[in-house]
């Protein structure tokens, strides 16, 4: 029997591993980093989702709904090794949580449901895990679940992540009857008895010999195909010895030809030991993978994972609380000392950092020091941002931050109480510190608050965070959609006479409108032309200059609703002064009574912003996703294929965009993704103004 070796001592920079957990929702994340904990003594008490007791869902809201929400990290020691470790969230709104914890980490364990294999969001975080360069190894869950299917799940694997499964165990025992693995490198029989935390190591059982054989036999091809060092002894010896393929197997991984799989069941807290020492054997040090980049000015620069060489940090995470602030980041080179002075660069200031925590989702041990490789939370920081470069201050260097996804959902937000506004302000101001995704405006044209962010789910979260953590009423409700009004048929000499007489000097201002529409380029909202075809002097320039001034102070309320106006051209056709009594305030006040007479004797339409949807599905969704599109009054204007998606482009109604992300979501099963842009402005079909 195997003893759990958590107690070894942590050695340097080889013997760091920085890994994410990554999945679909419900894939069994968060249980797996529970397991690891306790396997590796961080925690003395086995958490669960459904009892709400897990060590890196601490948040009330995580606890309440069963799901991952934010990015937690926790730290332990393995077989001597130091394992800094981030369960992320698997619900495609938090995917801007993902992306940040994979911008640091150096390697990552993908968790796949043994009965549904790679679900919509495991492709998500896969492409994301892609995009970064990050090195994965695959761990099939839930193994005694009824339905569980290891070869289906890694059919699933090879198809539709498009990658080389090197499958190095194969299961003892199906759906309850699972007890163990099959170890195919040293073909040895990993099985872990009911109620007991460790394995027992023995022969391979006689029935399952023939079959281990032909795996292993899979395994060798697999793995000769892709590496020449394996290929070689593969022809000479006709096989392929358990060193020669734990070798390549780790080339593989960090060159990402091919992804090792394990298999196991976290819930019952069988195949964890494996799977770490697969961490351990597989997955990168911060001296495996390339040194980080970085610019000053027009100069790159390099900076390497040493101890000893200029510090430097990436900032992937703020929590800001009512007690202070704890920012998370990733030492790439160098030391960090409490006490020392860092340079964040993204305000140029030097700050000092009070104290560095070892982080434990949300308990915290503190050290007196983090190097290169380390992840840690550092308290003192006051305007570290999420993707802000830490540095020496005498050797400054700007990281590459993790992009934000843009938001493309919105609310409109405000506090119960008038007494709470200047609070709830605050209050969203913490939240956009915390989460870069999120986007919080104010409507220059209805004056409400505007939270934007990546779904309803999202949003819901954000706003029920403040409601619990700040104690605030806050209403929430579809943001007023700025509507325009123009004109659709225009008058011609339309005359205003503007007397005024009440003791002492007089007002007097007589003039002649025409209004047409303007003709301005389809989507746009148009302008407003003013010109004078005033002849003889009829009304001198300066007072012309005042008809226009009023003329533009008109358009701020249309005759419909009282939305502003725009699309038309206006033309001063004749008018008359008085010696005395005319001015340019006179002028100017006739301008604005005499266009929105005008306004009124003419025919007003109504405008409605709308926006330019690309929105990406699988093939087999396109013709529900069309027939949405067009009940939401899209016109879509085109279409491309590509391999087993194709791109919709279409104008829709802005009003008709909200909610349009969890009914694409649902469409096409969470594997359908959109983006908008603003497309200018559009007739509406009816009168919104009621709406």
């Amino acid at each position: 029997m195997r003893t759990n070796p958590h107690h070894r001592s942590v050695d340097p920079l080889t013997a760091v591993r920085n890994l994410g957990i990554l999945a679909h929702v419900d894939a069994g994340k968060t249980t797996v980093t529970e397991r690891i904990l306790y396997l590796t003594g961080a925690t003395h008490k086995r958490g669960e989702v459904h009892d709400g007791t897990t060590v890196t869902d601490f948040d009330p809201q995580e606890r309440d709904r069963g799901i991952t929400i934010f990015a937690a990290a926790v730290s332990c020691v393995w077989d001597g090794h130091r394992i800094n470790l981030i369960d992320t969230p698997g619900h495609v709104d938090f995917s801007d949580e993902v992306a940040r914890s994979l911008r640091v980490l150096d390697g990552a364990v993908a968790v796949f449901d043994a009965v549904a294999g790679v679900e919509p969001q495991s492709e998500a975080v896969w492409r994301q895990a892609d995009h970064h360069g990050v090195p994965r190894i695959a761990f099939v869950n839930k193994l005694d679940r009824a339905g569980a299917d290891l070869d289906a799940a890694v059919a699933s694997i090879r198809e539709r992540l498009h990658t080389v499964p090197l499958v190095v165990q194969m299961p003892i025992g199906r759906e309850d009857g699972f007890t163990g693995v099959v170890d195919l490198l040293r073909m040895r029989a990993l099985v872990w008895a009911d109620r007991r935390d460790s394995f027992e190591e023995g022969p391979v059982p006689e029935a399952l010999r023939e079959e281990a054989g032909r795996r292993r036999r899979l395994l060798e091809e697999a793995v000769a195909e892709l590496h020449p060092a394996a290929l070689e002894e593969f022809c000479a010896e006709s096989s392929v010895s358990a060193g020669t393929l734990a070798a390549a197997l780790r080339e593989l991984t960090l060159g990402g030809e091919g992804v090792v799989v394990l298999c196991g069941s976290a819930y019952r807290n069988r195949g964890i030991e494996p799977l770490l020492e697969a961490v351990t054997a597989y997955l990168p040090s911060p001296l495996d993978v390339p040194a980080v980049r970085g610019t000053l000015g027009d100069t790159v620069q390099e900076r390497a994972a040493d101890p000893a060489a200029p510090f430097a940090a990436l900032v992937f995470k703020v929590n800001a609380t009512a007690t202070g602030r704890l920012t998370c980041l990733r030492v790439y080179s160098g030391t960090l000392l409490k006490g020392d002075a860092v340079l964040d660069m993204g305000v140029g200031r030097t700050e000092r950092v009070g104290r560095i925590l070892r982080v434990q989702a949300d308990r915290h041990a503190e050290t007196d020091r983090a190097v290169a490789g380390d992840i840690v939370a550092v308290v003192g920081l006051k305007s570290a941002r999420a993707g802000t470069t830490l540095c020496a201050p005498a050797a400054p260097l700007v990281l590459e931050p993790p992009s934000a996804a843009e938001p493309v959902v919105s609310v409109a937000v405000e506090a119960r109480r008038s007494l709470d506004t200047d609070r709830l302000a605050g209050a969203l101001a913490r939240l956009v510190e915390e989460d870069p995704s999120l986007v919080v405006r104010t409507d220059a044209e209805t004056g409400q608050t505007v939270l934007s962010g990546l779904g309803e789910l999202h949003l819901e979260v954000a706003v029920e965070k403040i409601r619990r953590g700040h104690g605030l009423e806050v209403a929430v409700g579809r943001p007023q959609v700025a509507y325009r009004e123009t004109v659709a048929r225009g008058v011609s000499g339309l005359v205003y006479r503007h007397v005024k007489q009440d003791g002492g000097a007089g007002q007097f201002a007589h003039v002649v409108l025409d209004v047409e529409p303007l003709e301005v380029a389809p989507g746009s909202a148009g302008e407003f032309v003013f010109r004078s075809a005033v002849v003889g002097g009829r009304v001198p320039q300066e007072f012309v200059r005042a008809v226009e001034a009023g003329c533009r102070d008109a358009l701020a309320e249309g005759p419909l609703g009282g939305h502003p106006v725009t699309g038309l051209r206006v033309t001063l056709t004749d008018g008359a002064t008085h010696s005395r009594d005319s001015s340019e305030p006179a002028f100017r006040t006739a301008g604005r009574l005499g266009l929105r007479e005008a306004l009124r004797a003419g025919a007003m339409a109504l405008l409605e912003p709308v926006a330019e949807v690309t929105a990406t599905v699988p093939d087999e969704a396109v013709g529900g996703v069309l027939g949405d599109l067009a009940a939401r009054r899209g016109r879509v204007s085109g279409s491309t294929a590509r391999t087993g998606t194709t791109v919709i482009t279409a104008t829709v109604p802005l009003a008709e965009l909200f909610g349009y992300a969890t009914r694409l979501r649902s469409r096409t099963q969470g594997r359908g993704t959109f983006t908008s842009r603003p497309a200018g402005y559009a007739p509406a079909p009816a009168v919104p103004a009621l709406r």
